[in-house]
């Protein structure tokens, strides 16, 4: 198999855009890299697109990425739609991947694309909703009810005092705040902690004009906010946004001959789906994880720079440990003490995450790509990891028997 390069990338700020259509935002997010790869349309051989809700918002089924193409003037190629949850894009950069590197094609387009935000809010529940199976999410919903009574009847008990809530959650918030609690029950993590990554993550996105949420907080004030599920307050859980991201990968040989000096290796891109496995057996992520990194050729205290799915901070933490980047149980310590932040031993969301840069979800798998992209071309502005050579992206995507349904991990290296 061929070694495979990233040569361009782009991205579109991600945030609430009502007025513009997916072909907008994917016409900008294209041509963005094109410009940076320095190729042309023409040059184009293929184009996987990534999308999860289109159809379930605005009823664009089937033919999703020859659409937005289309109208920008690119046809002719075979454009292959890949659906897959949160993981939609990242699965897309697999299949260019994987032909780029069979020697199919030289060079391929990789697209991330979803508009979220919907005057019918129903619509983007609902899409939330078909991201689990549908026959049982009835069930689950009951049992998160349960939970939540359960939880609110022991802090009562404790004398604490019931909080603002926030209102406004998906499914996935209860799933993630399970968890939450499972963890601080086992390992002794706290809530302050789990702030720590979200002030961590707002920080971060202090210095992306790209991101959806460019606002300092501290821990204190991401422990005020509004509380979505405990111990989850509203600046922990992603908002939801609309976005596209891009990147031009191509075979060595063909990265040679245009002499582009802005040139990362894709190392690795693993895909897997969940499982049904024990509480104490080996996560599917650890299991991915390790694929990677051997494909690779790297160990995870090789990692200068990750990019993980923090559609919550816990999950942020939780992916930390699965991905061996911190110990087991230790996840909570290990941020709070700095470690993942700017200049600390490795920096984690950088771009500020699904917390603050936002969580268009089909966009989001490409989006983090195109984020070490510029980490390890020493292209990332004020949040420039320096000296960054190995960088993961690490994501994740809906949700079945509890566990994650689709997951990848990439490695880029410098």
């Amino acid at each position: 198999m061929r070694k495979v390069k990233i040569i361009g990338g782009a991205v579109t700020k991600f945030g609430k855009h009502m007025n513009r259509n997916m072909k907008s935002l994917v016409a900008e997010a294209v041509e963005g890299a094109l410009t940076d790869a320095g190729i042309t349309k023409a040059q184009l051989q293929g184009a996987w697109v990534g999308n999860a809700a289109q159809g379930i918002n605005e009823g664009q089924e089937c033919i999703r990425g020859q659409v937005v193409l289309r109208a920008m003037g690119i046809g002719g190629i075979p454009v292959v739609n890949v659906e897959n949850a949160c993981a939609s894009s990242a699965t897309a950069l697999n299949g260019a991947w994987a032909m780029v590197a069979l020697g199919e094609i030289d060079v391929a387009l990789v697209i991330g694309m979803e508009k979220m935000y919907h005057e019918d809010r129903s619509r983007v529940i609902k899409g939330f909703m078909a991201g689990m199976d549908v026959e049982v999410v009835s069930q689950i919903m009951d049992a998160f009810k349960q939970q939540e009574e359960e939880v609110r009847k022991a802090r009562e008990a404790r004398g604490e005092k019931e909080k603002e809530k926030s209102g406004q959650r998906t499914i996935f918030m209860d799933l993630y705040a399970s968890g939450a609690r499972r963890h601080m029950e086992k390992y002794g993590t706290t809530q302050r902690q789990l702030a720590a990554i979200s002030s961590k993550n707002h920080f971060h996105s202090s210095m992306n004009p790209l991101a959806q949420y460019q606002n300092k907080l501290t821990i204190e004030e991401v422990l005020a906010a509004p509380e979505v599920a405990w111990p989850l307050t509203r600046s922990m859980c992603a908002p939801i946004g609309d976005g596209a991201a891009a990147a031009i990968i191509c075979s060595e040989e063909y990265a040679r001959k245009l002499g582009n000096r802005n040139i990362a290796e894709v190392a690795a891109c693993m895909l897997a789906s969940g499982e049904d496995r024990e509480e104490d057996q080996e996560p599917t992520l650890t299991k991915l994880a390790r694929k990677a990194y051997e494909k690779a050729g790297v160990g995870p205290e090789e990692i200068d720079v990750a990019e993980v799915h923090d559609a919550t901070a816990f999950g942020e933490l939780s992916s930390l440990e699965q991905l061996n980047l911190c110990s087991v149980g230790e996840g909570g310590p290990f941020a709070e003490a700095g470690h993942t932040t700017l200049g600390g031993k490795i920096p984690v969301n950088v771009s500020g995450g699904l917390e603050s840069q936002g969580h268009p979800v089909g966009a989001t798998g490409c989006r983090q790509v195109v984020e070490l992209y510029w980490h390890l071309t020493g292209r990332a502005g004020q949040r420039q990891v320096q000296g960054a050579k190995v960088g993961l992206a690490q994501n994740a995507g809906g949700s079945v028997g509890g566990t994650e349904a689709a997951l990848s991990v990439t490695i880029l290296k410098a």
